[in-house]
């Protein structure tokens, strides 16, 4: 199935983004959030990251203005009847996914395809709540999107081959190098990623090490970016307490549970790089 219009629930960092490649690579997008002032963050975050693309060569003043122009914002679910892909980013919460889905399923023709772009939630249990089991998939887009180049594709029992075959074109069309992972949560990237940082946070528990040694034993070790530490600084330590805490949650298995250095800085607002301080200090 050819896809030519982009549904995206949420315009949070992750849903502004999604949005964001999507324009950028020709699609229209129609992005929802909850409230005009989420909506107008949400557009806002957009326009700042293509002008700094402007600013610095990497994109024309033309390419910024056609981007902006196929993105259409609205607080009313009804808007994605016409679009061949929606693709729901809404906080990991399964109840609160599934009843997007529901509401999407409702709206949407029977030939769109429902995406979750979940880290740590089984895409069959999604798509259970909807008439088309079959045309529902993982689509989970790495944080920040646009310069990430993997995007992870998660395929359910019921997601047809068809299905599966659309979204890897969607998702090299945007650029991405394509993985496809079995729905078993929490998926290829993330089920690494969370024994590196669990890893980590546990040698920082015990004494181990220092967070700054920690870190340079992965970017000068491995060649990391950013270390494990640092990491969960900028992706907030919020978001990885959430994680952890839904994959808990599906498994019971104690290795998915949230330290209680992630718990007690979550309690003291210590979230990262959002709020000026996490493991490191931002301000």
């Amino acid at each position: 199935m050819e896809i030519k219009k982009v549904g995206v629930v949420g315009c949070g960092f992750m849903g502004s983004g999604i949005t964001q490649v999507c324009a950028q690579s020709g699609y229209q997008v129609v992005v929802s959030e909850i409230s005009d002032e989420l909506l107008n963050k949400g557009l806002t975050t957009i326009d700042y990251y293509l002008t700094r693309s402007v600013l610095k060569g990497k994109i024309s003043q033309q390419d910024k203005d056609s981007a902006l122009a196929r993105i259409k914002g609205t607080t009313n679910t009804k808007d994605f009847s016409d679009c061949d892909l929606v693709i729901e980013v809404v906080p990991e919460n399964i109840d609160l996914k599934k009843e997007v889905f529901v509401k999407v399923d409702k709206i949407c023709p029977e030939r769109t395809i429902l995406a979750s772009n979940t880290s740590c939630i089984s895409i069959f249990e999604l798509a259970k709540v909807t008439n088309r089991p079959g045309k529902v998939l993982g689509m989970h887009f790495l944080s920040p999107v646009p310069p990430s180049k993997l995007l992870e594709i998660v395929r359910s029992a019921a997601t047809s081959d068809e299905t599966l075959e659309s979204g890897k074109k969607f998702g090299e069309s945007l650029g991405k190098a394509v993985i496809v992972a079995k729905d078993v949560p929490p998926f290829i990237f993330n089920r690494l990623l969370m024994a590196l940082e669990g890893t980590a946070i546990q040698m920082l528990e015990e004494g181990i090490a220092t967070k700054e040694d920690i870190d340079k034993s992965m970017t000068l070790g491995l060649y990391h970016p950013i270390g494990p530490i640092a990491l969960l600084d900028f992706n907030g330590i919020d978001v990885a307490y959430k994680v952890c805490q839904a994959m808990y949650e599906q498994t019971k298995d104690p290795q998915y549970a949230p330290s209680p250095l992630i718990k007690k800085m979550v309690e003291t607002g210590r979230l990262g790089r959002k709020t000026g301080k996490g493991f490191y200090d931002y301000k």
